[in-house]
């Protein structure tokens, strides 16, 4: 079914649609003419804005956490992170979010991230369930434990695994480190 919630350009095109049918009505009827009809298109163009404003679809708030969780590693915040992962968390290597958020205090601590920026998501959402795979360039500060012993730069290619929880908010359940610089890893491999 089509969701106007995720289209709202779809309600701008039918407010054009209704102002080329008003002009119309008003020029073959031209005894009928109101001044309030010209509000009529401005009320369709007026409800798809609003719906896209007002209304996050779960689209919008799978990536919002994603953004989200990328600003707080780049921020190297740990308690933001921890906000962004279920607390039912279990990977390959970490089997608890507390052990995930040790694992991040640890690396975190001390200048680490300078820029994290993503290079596109690709998003599967199948029910409750959504699983977002991130292409991310990284920068590392020149100081750093990993800039010293490895290099400034690298490439990962990273599945989140996302589910929706009762309050309607997105939490990461699972993360998988897929590659670093072209070259398959795991949690295991660090």
């Amino acid at each position: 079914m089509f969701d106007f919630f995720e289209q709202p350009w779809t309600l701008l095109g039918a407010a054009v649609l209704v102002l080329f049918g008003l002009l119309t009505y008003r020029s073959v009827c031209p005894e009928k003419r109101r001044w309030w009809q010209w509000l009529i298109p401005l009320a369709v163009a007026g409800l798809g804005v609003g719906l896209d404003f007002f209304v996050a679809t779960d689209l919008e708030k799978v990536h919002g956490t994603t953004a989200a969780l990328l600003k707080a590693v780049e921020n190297e915040d740990c308690a933001a992170v921890a906000g962004r992962i279920a607390p039912d968390y279990s990977d390959s290597r970490h089997q608890t979010k507390a052990q995930l958020m040790a694992r991040c205090r640890q690396e975190l601590d001390g200048p680490t991230v300078q820029m994290i920026k993503s290079r596109g998501a690709e998003v599967e959402l199948s029910g409750r369930q959504a699983t977002v795979m991130l292409n991310l360039f990284l920068r590392f500060e020149p100081e750093s434990r990993i800039a010293r012993q490895y290099k400034a730069v690298a490439l990962a290619k990273v599945r989140l695994h996302l589910g929706k929880q009762p309050n309607g908010d997105w939490l990461i359940d699972r993360i998988e480190l897929l590659e670093v610089d072209q070259f398959p890893v795991s949690w295991r491999n660090l």
